[in-house]
């Protein structure tokens, strides 16, 4: 299985930790300078981009990444924007269901790709952002995302 194994009950309950208390220009480029940090230890092929709304606040090409990365944010953002919730979880749930996720919502692979990497930003009140990590597996996408929204989220608790 292409999206490690993880059943959707454990990615929905994922996204509960990682809310954040509210989401400011700066917490987005926290959020990048994390990214960005975290995989200058790694060297990683990737694009990294925030959102808050429709709003691209933190955008960065790293080293080995690639213009088809950019196409994969705007298709993995989509989907966060439809559904608010990560594009891992989208897929994860419609494998388990059985389903074709794009014909389910009436839609084409053409502007949605629910492939791991892109989780919502979510505040008590609603999904306000995105964090899009593109240019690995689907998993390591997702795994990379939810390690710098951990970092991000612990620094934030520690400030209060």
């Amino acid at each position: 299985m292409s999206t490690g194994g993880f059943p959707s009950k454990k990615l929905i309950a994922q996204e509960i930790p990682m809310k954040i208390l509210c989401l400011e220009n700066s917490d987005a480029i926290q959020i990048g300078v994390i990214a960005t940090k975290s995989d200058s230890q790694r060297n990683l092929p990737i694009t990294i981009q925030i959102r808050i709304g429709d709003w691209v606040v933190y955008h960065a090409c790293l080293n080995g990444s690639k213009l088809e990365n950019d196409l994969w944010i705007k298709r993995k953002t989509a989907v966060v924007n439809l559904k608010y919730h990560s594009t891992i979880y989208e897929r994860v749930l419609a494998e388990e269901r059985g389903v074709d996720w794009c014909v389910e919502n009436n839609l084409t692979d053409e502007y949605y790709a629910i492939h791991g990497g892109a989780l919502p930003l979510t505040t008590e009140e609603a999904c306000k952002g995105i964090l899009v990590i593109s240019g690995l597996p689907q998993v390591e996408d997702h795994l990379f995302a939810v390690e710098v929204l951990t970092e991000f989220v612990s620094r934030k608790d520690k400030e209060l």
